[in-house]
């Protein structure tokens, strides 16, 4: 008799830090789901995650990053409602 499988974890997904991302691009080019775009606030380009249910963690973002921009950070699971 096997083991119940246990619930998958999800994948760790790209926090970028604006503080030190330059909008180079270079992770908006190694993402070939194109989920990683840049976008401009007060005239400063930085990295966007969008669509994060289709990131798959790869990773390549991360590595790409010259300035260390992006950390990849597993997401916060909701935590059941107590029944009381």
């Amino acid at each position: 008799m096997s083991a119940p499988a246990r619930p998958r974890r999800p994948p760790p997904l790209p926090d970028v830090d604006r503080g030190r991302c330059t909008g180079c691009g270079h992770c908006v080019a190694a993402c070939d789901l194109h989920l990683l775009s840049l976008e401009v606030e007060h005239w400063k380009k930085f990295s966007v995650l969008h669509e994060p249910e289709r990131c798959t963690g790869c990773r390549l973002c991360a590595l790409k990053c010259p300035f260390d921009a992006i950390t990849m950070r597993r997401p916060v699971e909701a935590a059941a409602p107590d029944s009381a």
